[in-house]
């Protein structure tokens, strides 16, 4: 019986040139990946020097506590700095719940049909809205139709509402982003659908929403237009005034008012050392809501 011809075999340095150029391709793909990212991080580094170099060196007590002077020079930043904070959490106080309930919902709750997929579409198409639209929207709500006046209250319910369809898709899509097989061994264990979300899911999904928190409260914190339009350029004079209704002229705001219309004649000083306490509690701001996650992780290694 004859032997059937056997097809040309492969050679046997075929598998090793692969095998090396693979090899090669790997080598100079994690090259350009570590090379990109060591430029972009001394970008920053770098973009980060030049705006605190001659603001940070130069900030005192006074400075932080001081009150905001229109003529004469050596004004502070107190009134501002506090507004900042206080509109930031009110803001926050308004959108995180109202987000987390409604990125809950749309994850856990929302039949699969048409309309929740035009909500989803509607929800991403407000997260990309510049917020001087909020601004007006706050113009009309706040000043026209209630006649408040520029207010605290109505810049905080507007940075909310800046806020919602951040937190909104960020919720939904860390929920999401939970193995199924966590929830099914959750509602096998005889929990309800409301244990699951609370024991289980919100807890899997917490790193991505405090992502999402992080960036919504920076971007709040540094926000201008929506507070200009809303709140004003100018504070009550007070250090700690917790009135609603006052002016909440922030951080931000007296930054650009410095910087484009002041007549004091130490502007240029103050809007240095301004920008460099804005940075800094911005990255505090980060780095608060980002310790409890990192001591939560590492209790959870151990």
């Amino acid at each position: 019986m004859s032997m059937k011809k056997q097809a040309n075999p492969v050679p046997a340095y075929a598998f090793g040139k692969r095998r090396g150029a693979s090899v090669l391709m790997d080598r100079l793909f994690t090259g350009l990946v570590w090379g990109v990212g060591i430029v972009v991080i001394l970008f920053i580094i770098g973009l980060l020097f030049l705006l605190l170099e001659k603001g940070l060196p130069q900030l005192s007590w006074d400075f932080l506590y001081g009150l905001p002077s229109e003529i004469e020079e050596g004004g502070g930043i107190g009134p501002a700095l506090f507004n900042s904070f206080y509109v930031l959490f009110i803001s926050l106080l308004i959108s995180i719940p109202i987000g987390l309930a409604a990125g809950i919902y749309l994850a856990e709750f929302a039949p699969n049909n048409k309309l929740i997929e035009i909500v989803r579409i509607c929800v991403e198409g407000l997260s990309s809205v510049p917020s001087i639209i909020f601004g007006l929207f706050g113009i009309a709500l706040f000043v026209e139709f209630f006649e408040i006046g520029l207010t605290i209250l109505g810049a905080a319910v507007s940075l909310a509402f800046l806020n919602l369809p951040v937190l909104t898709r960020v919720t939904e899509e860390s929920i999401r982003a939970v193995p199924v097989e966590l929830r099914n061994a959750s509602f096998a264990l005889g929990s309800t659908h409301l244990q699951t979300i609370r024991r289980v899911l919100l807890p899997v999904a917490m790193n991505g929403i405090m992502t999402g928190i992080c960036l919504t409260a920076g971007r709040a914190f540094g926000e201008s237009a929506v507070i200009i339009l809303t709140a004003g350029v100018s504070t009550s004079g007070e250090m700690w005034d917790f009135n609603l209704f006052s002016p909440g002229g922030t951080l931000a705001v007296h930054l650009w008012y410095v910087q484009s219309e002041a007549i004091v004649p130490d502007a240029q000083e103050i809007a240095q050392k301004t920008t460099a306490v804005l940075i800094f509690f911005a990255l505090l701001i980060n780095i608060v809501f980002r310790v409890p996650l990192w001591l939560n992780t590492r209790k959870n290694q151990a």
